[in-house]
């Protein structure tokens, strides 16, 4: 394993136990709003906190993307690291258990490692470029599955900016009628691993930040998948607008959305 890898992994770990130790009691969580439908808690900044702590500690001069901090370190470095230090506020505010840690490595602009770890579970996903992908050390796959009408896909509905929510409405319509289920867990980062590990064979959605993505990006593309924006090019982390899935699914999903393009690319 990577030495970088094994840095992110500590830091995903820290963040962890302390999103661990406030689910016990979510009752004494002290909540505040961002904009409409986005919250943030006292454990998403601790959490991103200690996950900093750790990455300046081993790499000083990286450049730093955060969730809740935004940006900080040395602006020209080569490296950086794209943090959301707990993906799924909403979902963990409500006790509901499907959020996740996610840190990403960037160098020269390509994707270099991933960590997405599931502390509810004690699901750790990695990945570093052209090593593959795992979930606790173990090799994973996206699905073998090619027929979109046997596909279950994940998706994210609006839910900060409705200005585009008739063209995702279309999208989704089509998709529920072309597909074998659709899935709305409401954690980007950890839809994009279930894609690369199998549980889900692809996944869309418009309108995301950097760190809801960057990891599970890699995690895909390492485990034999796809990852576009739209258009079916690489600019997903600029644009916010992802899709992921098997090869031959990944496809199908991007001709689904073709029709929807114009209405959907502003979101």
């Amino acid at each position: 394993m990577h030495p970088t890898l094994n840095i992110a992994i500590k830091a995903a770990r820290r963040a962890g136990q302390i999103i661990n130790r406030a689910s016990l009691d979510i009752g004494q969580l002290q909540v505040s709003t961002k904009q409409q439908n986005d919250y943030v808690t006292e454990v998403d900044k601790a959490a991103e906190s200690a996950i900093i702590d750790i990455l300046r500690e081993t790499y000083p001069k990286h450049a730093i993307l955060a969730e809740e901090t935004g940006r900080s370190g040395q602006e020209d470095s080569e490296y950086q690291w794209i943090i959301d230090p707990l993906d799924g506020t909403t979902n963990f505010i409500h006790g509901f258990p499907q959020y996740a840690v996610s840190i990403a490595q960037v160098h020269k602009g390509t994707l270099a490692h991933a960590v997405v770890y599931d502390p509810s579970r004690n699901e750790l996903f990695t990945a570093s470029k052209g090593a593959g992908a795992f979930l606790n050390d173990k090799r994973i796959r996206v699905s073998k599955r090619t027929k979109l009408d046997e596909a279950l896909l994940g998706t994210g509905f609006p839910y900060r900016m409705f200005d585009h929510v008739d063209a995702y409405l279309a999208i989704f319509k089509e998709m529920t009628k072309r597909t074998a289920g659709v899935r709305r867990p409401g954690a980007a980062s950890l839809d994009l691993a279930y894609v690369a590990c199998g549980r889900l064979d692809g996944f869309w959605e418009f309108g995301l930040s950097p760190w809801d993505m960057a990891a599970g990006a890699l995690l895909i593309s390492e485990a034999g998948g796809l990852v576009s924006d739209l258009a079916g090019e690489s600019n997903y982390l600029a644009t916010g607008n992802i899709i992921g899935g098997t090869p031959k699914v990944f496809s199908q999903i991007l001709q689904v959305i073709a029709p929807h393009r114009q209405g959907a690319l502003a979101a």
